[in-house]
C-alpha cells in the first residue's frame, strides 16, 4: 500500500527557515516523482516542488529559497524552506505524480498527484 506521511511543519518568523519531510512506504522512490503542495486558505492548491531521477522543479515563487531532495536509502523526500515569508503560510503535502507526466511540465497541475498525505501546517508570522 502506498503511503505519504509529512512532518517538520510549525511556527517560524519571517525571514526564517523549515525543513519538511516526507515518509514514503509501500513504494520506491524510483517509482514516481515526488511533489510538495501548499494549501492556502481560500486558494487553490499549488504544487510547490517536484523531485525525480535526475530532475527538480520548482514554482517561481519559491525558486532560490526552497530546496527539494531525497534519501531513497530512508525513502524520505525534503524540502527545506529558507527565507520563509507569511505567504508561504499554509498546509504541506506530498503526494506523488508520475515521472512521464511531471517531465511534460505537469508538475504544476495538482490534479495529477495522488496518494497524498495528511499535510503538515507551515506557519510564518512574527
Amino acid at each position: 500500500q502506498v503511503k505519504l506521511v509529512e512532518s517538520g511543519g510549525g511556527l517560524v518568523q519571517p525571514g526564517g527557515s523549515l525543513t519538511l519531510s516526507c515518509e514514503a512506504s509501500g513504494f520506491s522512490l524510483e517509482d514516481y516523482n515526488i511533489g510538495w503542495i501548499r494549501q492556502t486558505p481560500g486558494k487553490e492548491r499549488e504544487p510547490m516542488s517536484c523531485i525525480g531521477e535526475g530532475t527538480t522543479y520548482y514554482a517561481d515563487s519559491v525558486q532560490g529559497r526552497f530546496k527539494v531532495s531525497r534519501d531513497r536509502a530512508a525513502l524520505t523526500v525534503y524540502l527545506q524552506m529558507n527565507d520563509l515569508k507569511p505567504e508561504d503560510t499554509g498546509l504541506y503535502y506530498c503526494a506523488t505524480i508520475p515521472s512521464t507526466i511531471a517531465t511534460l511540465g505537469f508538475w504544476q497541475v495538482d490534479n495529477y498527484y495522488k496518494n497524498w498525505g495528511q499535510g503538515t501546517q507551515v506557519t510564518v508570522s512574527s
